[in-house]
């Protein structure tokens, strides 16, 4: 939800945790977790599946909360409308694991796809300014309270990956399996 000057806009998150947020197939195993494992589940409702970028200072701000910025494919859904990556996010379960790292990488690595700044708010201190080359210009130390403050405009346009999504990876893999399977084959047979 957006606070200050701009009119109330709101983000639901949409792609929610498996056995942490949401029940899979809650109709079939939903009685199971709860009665037989006794463990006490959220079962939230995801966000709408397209949620307009908020209108903040001019620019135009892609939300996304927590794990969610792992999914390209999700992201560019508001592209090439938004101009400014914003990522809110409690790694603290992750304690001092390389898995917080982990997740910063794939929030540069979002911005490198998208080629647009990705902002990070975390409660742990990997709170970030990524710019849209993927390089991290501001960073607030592990597990330390305070404002990170630093300058990034926003950017437009387009990249390979924002008009193709996952199908030209998806290709590229597929081509290169098939030209593995023919070497493999042309070697295991021998010449002609």
């Amino acid at each position: 939800m957006s606070i200050g000057t701009a009119p109330t806009q709101v983000y639901r998150k949409r792609h929610l945790v498996p056995l942490g947020e949401t029940i899979p197939a809650k109709p079939v195993v939903g009685w199971f977790i709860r009665r037989v494992l006794h463990i006490p589940l959220a079962d939230q409702t995801p966000g709408p599946a397209f949620q307009a970028p908020f209108e903040v200072a001019g620019e135009r701000v892609a939300v996304n909360i927590c794990y969610e910025d792992a999914f390209g494919s999700e992201l560019i859904e508001v592209l090439p409308e938004a101009t400014l990556l914003v990522n809110v996010t409690n790694d603290a379960w992750y304690g001092r694991s390389f898995a917080a790292e982990q997740h910063e990488q794939i929030a540069a690595m979002r911005a490198i796809e998208t080629s647009r700044p990705m902002l990070r708010s975390t409660n742990t201190g990997i709170t970030s300014i990524i710019d849209h080359r993927g390089n991290e210009l501001a960073r607030l130390p592990w597990f330390t309270r305070g404002v990170l403050e630093g300058a990034i405009a926003g950017r437009t346009g387009t990249t390979p990956y924002v008009r193709s999504g996952d199908a030209l990876a998806i290709f590229a893999s597929l081509l290169l399996a098939g030209a593995a399977f023919v070497l493999r084959r042309r070697r295991s047979t021998g010449p002609d």
